[in-house]
């Protein structure tokens, strides 16, 4: 029997599940041959698991973002072929976003296409990256420029895993969570705030409901907008500003959501979108985690990659704005509106 599992019971994409030790017991989660399988890691993913990978069709690329690149996808493909692999493999990607990004893209375009899962490894995955189908890569420091929208077969979240991260990557899985509930979830973001230390600390139950609750936000807006033409564009709250930020300095992406977050509550309350109360409360939350809140980049740097966003329409972009918490909008607004603000923001 594994511990702690619970299974995502309103999501039609995937199959979800989120628990404890479910890497030990990845074959059971497996339709295929296991011998069949290839498996994609990261080489800290790999230093702290090596033992619980099958002793071949491994392959272990660099940590961090600077791997979402043309030159690692050509070398998997080339260890894929190495190894055999065929149309009837089974790929899975072992890690947090960059790798899960990495598997899902490699396996919508191999052979034209293979079946794939993760077992995802930290909580900015469990929570928000190894959900919803989105795959890519950066090009010329533009996030994720080019992917494709490609559903694996099933994600294990692995809570026990959670346990070898850096703190900081922990904190910064915890904002893509509060993400989750601006976006429409007040209960959810009562419960972050009520039970910060015990999440912040680890504890496995409140850990567990957690990642279950903020999937459970994600997988709804997923079954009705797939594809990202209408409500799935709310999930890029705090992610234009964000992107921007993380391209221009390489902070880690959950550091640069948590600026974008800030910088998308200030430019909805100075729009008379949401009430100083609301903003308030969000800010209070975002400052109780140890993340680095403000950045040295130039107005015109961050709206020069803010132009580049896939919610842009020509002089004007998809924006998403904070009602109050659990409740946000997407208007279009023009790009000058932005730079306006950027100028006296504080």
């Amino acid at each position: 029997m594994i511990p702690q599992v619970r299974k995502l019971e309103n999501y039609s994409k995937s199959t979800i599940w989120v628990g404890e030790n479910l890497f030990q017991n990845l074959s059971k989660y497996l339709d295929k041959d296991f011998s069949n399988c290839h498996f994609i890691t990261d080489a800290n993913v790999y230093a702290y698991y090596q033992d619980l990978f099958p002793q071949k069709n491994v392959i272990v690329i660099p940590a961090g973002e600077a791997s979402k690149s043309f030159t690692i996808i050509e070398k998997i493909i080339g260890e894929l072929v190495a190894n055999n692999a065929d149309r009837h493999s089974f790929l899975v990607g072992v890690g947090g976003g960059v790798v899960c990004d990495i598997a899902g893209f490699v396996a919508s375009i191999y052979m034209r296409g293979i079946d794939f899962g993760y077992v995802s490894t930290t909580l900015l995955s469990q929570v928000d990256a190894s959900t919803g189908g989105k795959t890519g890569v950066n090009f010329r420091n533009i996030k994720n420029l080019i992917g494709t929208f490609n559903q694996p077969q099933f994600v294990l979240c692995d809570v026990s895993m959670l346990s070898t991260l850096p703190f900081k990557e922990y904190q910064c899985g915890l904002v893509e969570a509060i993400k989750h509930s601006i976006i429409s979830d007040a209960q959810l973001f009562e419960f972050i705030a009520s039970n910060l230390y015990q999440i912040l600390n680890l504890e496995v139950d409140v850990t567990t409901e957690l990642i279950y609750k903020s999937i459970s936000i994600k997988a709804e807006i997923v079954n009705e907008d797939e594809f990202e033409r209408s409500s799935r564009k709310k999930l890029n709250l705090g992610h234009t500003y964000g992107h921007a930020v993380e391209s221009l300095t390489g902070i880690s992406h959950g550091e640069a959501v948590a600026q974008g977050l800030i910088f998308d509550v200030k430019l909805s309350h100075h729009l008379g979108r949401c009430d100083s109360t609301t903003a308030d409360r969000i800010m209070n939350i975002l400052s109780k985690l140890d993340l680095s809140l403000n950045n040295s980049c130039t107005r015109e740097e961050i709206l020069k990659l803010m132009k580049n966003d896939k919610k842009k329409k020509s002089a004007s972009v998809d924006y998403i704005f904070i009602r109050k918490i659990g409740q946000c909008e997407i208007e279009n607004i023009p790009f000058e509106v932005l730079d306006d603000f950027m100028k006296i923001a504080p």
